[in-house]
């Protein structure tokens, strides 16, 4: 017995048939063709399978399909932005040596991705706490967190950036029916 699902993944809505047994991995590597997200243990312990839903890290070789109805699913194919440039989160991870055989990075990243949404500025501890439900078999982890800390100042400096050319857009004369003022400020 199949039943329709109605998921939101990576922006797009989609309706699959799902049996009640079926997992949130399943659907995503087989009849939505994501398989970026990996399967490695099949019981939660690895992180390989690591998606966000609602923003949240989860394994998604744990949880029921069904159970993700009407929640945004973000997988790491859901990260890439235009002309396929990496998030950079997946800059960090390649350009400071975090990616090594690439079985685990797909939830590296998501797991990554999460921390630095709710924790710009994480320390060592942190970022190994975020990560614990992640196995890694080839970098020992020190360049992993490295990766995490340079996409954690990258993000800073561009927020920082932002909101510096934010405040500069505010503060530019606006002119109106020919009356001068602040934008924003009126």
């Amino acid at each position: 017995m199949t039943v329709e699902c109605t998921l939101t993944v990576n922006g797009s809505r989609t309706v699959v048939r799902v049996s009640p047994s079926d997992r949130l991995l399943d659907v995503l590597r087989g009849p939505l063709a994501l398989t970026g997200t990996k399967e490695g243990c099949g019981a939660g312990e690895c992180g390989a399978c690591t998606v966000l839903l609602d923003g949240k890290a989860i394994n998604a070789c744990l949880l029921p399909a069904l159970e993700a109805e009407g929640a945004e699913i973000t997988t790491v194919e859901g990260l890439v932005g235009p002309g396929g440039r990496l998030s950079v989160v997946q800059r960090a991870l390649v350009e400071h040596g975090g990616i090594q055989c690439g079985f685990c990075s797909p939830g590296m990243i998501m797991a990554t991705t999460a921390l630095l949404s709710s924790n710009p500025s994480p320390t060592d501890a942190e970022i190994r706490d975020a990560l614990t439900g992640n196995l890694c078999r080839c970098t020992g982890y020190v360049q992993i967190v490295a990766s995490v800390k340079a996409a954690a100042e990258e993000m800073r400096a561009r927020d920082s950036v932002d909101a510096g050319r934010s405040a500069r857009e505010e503060e530019r004369p606006v002119v109106r029916s020919g009356v001068a003022g602040r934008a924003g400020g009126g």
